[in-house]
């Protein structure tokens, strides 16, 4: 096993692309696919295994010794997999070149690359192997860089992209310009600058009135209808890389929990012609599905037990993991008229179940079906629940 992880020489990026083909194949195509890409971080001890730094860990909310990966996965509807993840090398480990030498990271791979610039990397590298997809999603730390919007309308798709609320945004197109001298006060102005003041989207949130939003039914969940408030806007941003005005469409969504009222922004290159607001509403929603099957991959099939230091092993595990994640998703697919609601978990335990036969088949299957069954009551009672609300309303 040591050697299959970290030193044979198959090649993790065939099997990579070729579980992406065949999760862009299976998926059924009920609505938009989506290419949702995020990050993930993995706690980790020592400074010896690949890639590991002091760095911002998601998992935890704040700064730690981790591993940081960015992911991608493809979704439509309820159904989702994950398709790519890339590690993120910090500037201290390309600078560091014994460090580098020591997890065998190749050298055309050693230079440094944000993020967003891996991102990238996967929708483009998405796009050159045939993978079928109608849009890409992110969140905020995506939709606030706008040369990876930028790019990627250039590559023809659409993209959703969550937005910080501090996001400055004009209501009207301005126009970019070098402002008149103030007459005897410091040098002539030389830089240009817009001729509208922005605002916030949370400030511009706020001026908002009942009248602006529109309730829609996102989709059907565990817990009954997901409804929340839309509004959608089209607005301008001031891209400072290449010192343009560039539209964007702005979509806010507020939602009540239970203890408080949730508000997301987004931006998009989609507009109304295009996309009903249910459309544009469900393409927001669909970063749900990346952070459960990252989820999905470290709770069941341990994505996150990283017990290896270098590259090759850390790429190895990860192939291993996509590839695994693509037949559990065929395994849901196949099964699904007959078990709708088979989880990873249902499909790992059966296969354990296999090679151990602890239980007979017909003592397993009755575990599973009373499993469901309960799963299927706390749904229906959450659609009753909300079938009531709708007739006191």
């Amino acid at each position: 096993m040591q050697h299959f992880i970290t030193h044979s020489n198959w090649n993790e990026r065939k099997v990579i692309d070729r579980s992406a083909i065949q999760v862009s194949k299976s998926l059924p195509k009920r609505k938009l696919t989506g290419l949702i890409i995020e990050e993930t971080g993995t706690v980790k001890k020592g400074d010896k295994s690949v890639g590991v730094s002091w760095q911002y860990c998601g998992n935890v909310g704040k700064l730690a010794n981790s591993q940081v990966a960015v992911m991608s996965c493809l979704s439509n509807d309820d159904f989702a997999s994950m398709t790519d993840a890339r590690l993120f090398l910090p500037e201290g480990w390309c600078d560091d070149k014994y460090r580098c030498d020591k997890a065998d990271i190749p050298q055309d791979l050693r230079m440094f690359k944000t993020k967003t610039e891996i991102a990238y990397d996967i929708v483009e590298h998405h796009n050159e192997i045939g993978i079928d997809f109608d849009f890409v999603g992110g969140d905020g730390l995506y939709g606030n860089d706008p040369e990876l919007a930028r790019k990627i309308n250039e590559l023809g798709y659409v993209y959703m992209f969550d937005i910080h609320k501090d996001q400055h945004v004009f209501i009207e197109e301005p126009i970019l310009e070098v402002p008149e001298s103030k007459l005897g006060k410091g040098r002539k102005p030389s830089l240009v600058k817009p001729d509208k003041q922005s605002i916030r989207v949370d400030k511009y949130c706020d001026t908002l009135n009942k009248g602006d939003w529109t309730e829609i039914k996102v989709r059907k969940t565990t817990k009954g209808t997901l409804k929340a408030l839309f509004h959608f806007a089209k607005v301008f941003i001031w891209n400072r890389t290449t010192n343009t005005i560039e539209p964007r469409l702005l979509v806010i969504k507020k939602q009540k929990t239970k203890n408080e009222e949730e508000i997301k922004y987004s931006f998009t290159n989609a507009n109304l012609e295009q996309y009903t607001p249910k459309a544009l509403a469900y393409m927001q929603g669909q970063r749900f599905f990346v952070e459960h099957c990252i989820k999905e991959c470290k709770q069941v099939l341990g994505l996150d037990q990283f017990q290896t230091r270098k590259w090759t092993a850390w790429q190895h595990q990860v192939a291993l993991n996509i590839m695994t994640a693509c037949f559990i998703l065929k395994e849901k697919l196949f099964c699904f008229e007959d078990l709708p609601l088979l989880s990873a978990w249902d499909v790992k335990a059966w296969i354990c179940f296999k090679f151990f036969q602890q239980l007979s088949d017909d003592d397993m299957i009755d575990r599973m079906f009373v499993r469901h069954v309960k799963r299927q009551a706390d749904i229906n009672r959450a659609f009753i629940k909300e079938g009531f609300a709708n007739v006191s309303k």
